[in-house]
């Protein structure tokens, strides 16, 4: 199964607890993860899930791998803010995020709006508050249940 993560305020913030910094991350300067996103990463990984990003950043696509893989946790695929601009809106599409456009099977969101979205396009979500301290286990349930 494909599954996107958005970045801020569902993997990147500072309204909630963060993943220690490993040396390399500290040496190139990259921002710091949610905590619990490594062990999650790693899960979804060991049960053969291709783990992609989905953000409406302008962050470029090798600092967002360069990001997670200084964390020790590669991800297979980015799609940024000129990614989605290239592929949906120049289709005529008005939508903050679409992943059926890039074969995502669900993605995971802080945002109500992406989960309207979803469900007038008919994608599936997975919504994590950044006040939930065990997403982790949040998301976990809610993809066994896909």
């Amino acid at each position: 199964m494909k599954i996107s993560f958005d970045l801020d305020d569902t993997m990147i913030s500072t309204r909630f607890h963060l993943e220690k910094r490993p040396f390399f991350a500290k040496m190139v300067g990259t921002e710091k993860l949610r905590s619990g996103t490594i062990a999650l990463f790693k899960t979804l990984k060991a049960q053969k899930h291709k783990i992609y990003i989905y953000t409406t950043s302008y962050r470029s696509v090798y600092k967002i791998k360069l990001m997670f893989l200084a964390h020790g946790i590669p991800v297979d695929f980015v799609i940024n803010q000129q990614m989605h601009e290239k592929r949906i809106r120049n289709k005529g599409k008005s939508i903050s995020k679409f992943p059926p456009e890039f074969s995502i099977d669900v993605h995971i969101d802080d945002s109500a709006g992406v989960e309207t979205e979803g469900k007038k396009f008919g994608f599936k979500t997975i919504i994590v508050s950044v006040s939930d301290k065990d997403w982790v286990n949040t998301v976990l349930k809610k993809m066994d249940e896909f």
